[in-house]
């Protein structure tokens, strides 16, 4: 059993739409304390079946202590208030309770945005580590995920891949899923990727992207493609960094 007696650690989940995943978190380097364990997304994906599966993560790592998720959706003060990409059942219920009831044993879950728990991590152990002023992180996936930092501080639930793009909500112009429906070469959805990074840059004028999701991992097919001010760099914690994140998010939030 690894427990909040051991200093420094967490334990985080991070909800996607075809996976959950979970792991203890040594927040003081980033690294997995133990096996990533995934769980596929029940369907539908209600709140007690997922909190159900958050649950079982816990229970099955042993884990007692500070517990961190993400949720694809806008999170204000635990409460969803959005439902793009999830089940519209999710909209105003308050997932930290919900997550922390399933739970038990006393454990308080904190719940985040899933760009924005990403965005941490790369800003504690990633590609955004030590870099000054403002960077936005940008991911690729079925939709457009975003998180704003400032001198390393989260600015939460940007949500900057629903702004208007030629008529259209931004992330169904150029998320990865467009790319993949229309089998569009990296060449050709760059273009559009370039577009839509052109408007946001003009917006914040950041001085670093940092660009994520599964499709970071080829950032050399489409990545130097982009013509931008400002410097683009991939992300380093790809698959981890949700549940890197979400087990900061616990320990900053908690007090630990």
């Amino acid at each position: 059993m690894v427990s909040k007696e051991t200093p420094g650690r967490a334990f985080g989940v991070d909800i996607g739409g075809t996976g959950i995943k979970g792991a203890v978190v040594d927040t003081t380097d980033g690294s997995l304390v133990t096996e990533r364990k995934r769980i596929a997304t029940p369907h539908p994906a209600t709140p007690e079946a997922v909190a159900e599966v958050v649950a079982t993560l816990v229970s099955d790592a042993g884990w007692t202590g500070e517990i961190g998720a993400t949720f694809p959706a806008v999170i204000k003060h635990g409460i969803a208030r959005s439902a793009a990409n999830v089940a519209p059942a999710w909209v105003g219920n308050d997932v930290d309770k919900t997550f922390s009831a399933a739970v038990g044993s006393g454990s308080e879950v904190v719940v985040l945005n899933d760009a924005d728990a990403a965005g941490l991590a790369e800003a504690r152990f990633g590609a955004a580590k030590d870099v000054p002023g403002v960077v936005l992180m940008l991911t690729f996936g079925t939709g457009i995920g975003s998180a704003l930092l400032m001198n390393g501080v989260l600015v939460p639930n940007t949500e900057l891949g629903h702004l208007e793009l030629d008529g259209h909500d931004a992330e169904r112009r150029a998320a990865a899923s467009v790319r993949d429906e229309h089998g569009m070469s990296y060449r050709k959805w760059a273009q559009r990727v370039n577009h839509y990074m052109q408007h946001v840059e003009r917006l914040f004028t950041p001085d670093l992207f940092v660009v994520g999701g599964g499709v970071s991992k080829a950032s050399e097919k489409w990545v130097p493609l982009l013509e931008l001010n400002t410097k683009v760099v991939p992300a380093q914690l790809l698959n981890e960094a949700g549940i890197v994140g979400a087990a900061m998010a616990a320990v900053e939030a908690l007090g630990e």
